[in-house]
């Protein structure tokens, strides 16, 4: 038998692999077509995308801020970290289940990325029996409205908005977390086409509920839940009836299968651990708000209001990061299931470049025009938007360098290594920030730089951008390490 040579396990061409023997399709184009060229493709709708779902919570917020002032963006705030517990939850079932599917599409095996779909719906309409569960029980909706920082002023407000938008989370489940398998079936506009729908849908009901009929924060939960439901519905029609589709929605696959469940959350973890990392920064945060804020000059509301326009711009600014980071993953998936590994470094370091430019972007937008970014939510107090203009600028310093930790952590859940890709995720929210959110009051009031605790809170975002940053390069140096190895036969452990 002869010696086996080094690179034979790569795929140096389409008709090397089963599942490209004959002329690529959709799916198995991205084992082949240029990989620039599906980024761009893959990344626009998926940006896109992101920043269309991630309006919802803000086009609340401008409503709202405008609408009732203060009080109204304190809510929003009040109710912003168990949102994203909501966004955590669909994230952990569609994310999952996209990077299981994808990787099955690279080996394959279309079957059990179909039943990958199908357990993912069965999983959604799971949890979302238990949000709504949970989210109607006082004793522990009232926890969750404590430990988010509610005040007397806005906590039947936060109470009556967690409660609305907690009903129709089935729609923000299937509509937002199965919407990536679209983009898997390597139909990304009609994935984009999906949340548009949504969006522009919540923002129309949005101004009829809350500015023209006066319905305030219950009509804008209403307005949420009105847009998911559309959104939901386009994705649903897209995998049931439309034809000639990689994958369908067929009752057969919606059956639990104990394996492809386990996959589906281990994979996912690492987009929950993001998503969910926010949310425990969102609790500390407010309540370290109302503490430090009701120290200042500005009170616990206003601190509330303020922090609350920062948290929302930052979460946006990040948001097509997480996009690009999303668009990459069908293709390393693809990719590393078919053992085409200079593809998959190629992929990695091409999205990770596409995604810096996009921060260096924002970065620069953000710092150039504060106030018109600021004066979106109605914020009329001019000390109040002065504060918020420099805390904005200082907790975004580090952004033209989150698109490389973003990229980087979500490489490893695309490729099937979920450990990896947790523990990156929780670095820059939970090991890193909370730690320095605590310690920071404490330290920076000491030093001569004239800062109160409020001040330091927004310091500390930066300095855990750093940290995690750091960190993910010496995960993807050795992780390049590993990729040659396997290229070159010395390793044969895919995972």
């Amino acid at each position: 038998m002869a010696q086996q040579q080094p690179g034979v396990v790569e795929t140096a061409s389409p008709a090397q692999h089963p599942s490209m023997a004959q002329k690529p399709d959709k799916v198995t184009r991205m084992g082949s077509a240029s990989i620039p060229k599906l980024i761009v493709e893959f990344a626009v709708p998926s940006i896109l995308g992101m920043l269309v779902n991630g309006a919802y919570n803000l086009i609340d917020s401008i409503f709202l801020g405008n609408a009732m002032g203060e009080i109204g963006l304190s809510t929003a705030t009040v109710a912003m970290p168990i949102m994203t517990v909501f966004m955590a939850i669909a994230m952990l079932v569609g994310n999952g289940g996209n990077a299981l599917a994808a990787l099955r599409m690279g080996e394959g095996n279309r079957e059990e990325a179909n039943r990958s779909l199908g357990n993912t719906v069965t999983l959604s309409l799971m949890f979302a029996v238990a949000v709504i569960l949970v989210a109607h029980i006082p004793a522990t909706v009232s926890g969750l409205l404590t430990v988010s920082g509610a005040t007397a002023e806005n906590w039947v407000y936060a109470q009556e908005f967690i409660q609305i938008i907690s009903v129709g989370f089935i729609f923000q489940c299937i509509g937002m977390g199965v919407n990536n398998f679209i983009r898997t079936t390597g139909a990304p506009n009609r994935a984009l086409l999906t949340m548009v729908i949504g969006a522009i849908s919540c923002t129309a009901f949005n101004y009829l509920f809350v500015m023209v009929l006066g319905w305030g924060v219950r009509g804008s939960a209403f307005a949420t839940i009105c847009g998911q439901a559309i959104s939901c519905a386009t994705v649903l029609y897209y995998f049931i009836f439309t034809k000639n589709v990689p994958m369908k929605l067929r009752l057969v696959y919606m059956r639990p299968k104990a394996h492809t469940v386990g996959m589906i959350l281990s994979l996912g973890l690492a987009s929950f651990a993001v998503q969910a990392g926010m949310a425990v920064v969102n609790f500390v945060l407010n309540n370290l708000l109302n503490l430090y804020g009701g120290q200042s000059i500005y009170g616990a509301e206003g601190a509330l209001a303020s922090i609350g326009v920062v948290q929302r711009v930052s979460m946006f600014s990040v948001l097509p990061l997480i996009g690009m980071s999303i668009a990459l993953q069908p293709l390393l998936g693809f990719n590393y299931g078919a053992k085409l590994y200079p593809r998959v470094r190629k992929t990695l370091w091409c999205g990770i470049a596409g995604a810096t430019g996009i921060a260096v972007i924002l970065w620069a937008t953000i710092h150039l025009f504060p106030n018109t970014i600021v004066g979106f939510f109605g914020m009329t107090d001019d000390n109040l938007r002065s504060f918020t203009c420099f805390a904005l600028q200082i907790q975004l310093a580090m952004l033209p360098f989150i698109g490389f930790q973003i990229v980087g952590a979500n490489y490893f859940q695309a490729t099937g290594q979920p450990l990896k890709s947790i523990f990156l995720s929780l670095t820059r929210q939970i090991l890193f920030l909370v730690p320095l959110l605590v310690i920071f009051p404490h330290i920076l009031p000491a030093l001569p730089w004239h800062l109160d605790g409020l001040d330091a809170l927004y310091f500390a975002t930066p300095a855990a951008d750093f940290l995690s940053i750091f960190t993910t390069l010496i995960f993807i140096a050795l992780e390049m390490r590993r990729l040659r190895k396997l290229q070159s036969g010395e390793n044969t452990c895919k995972f």
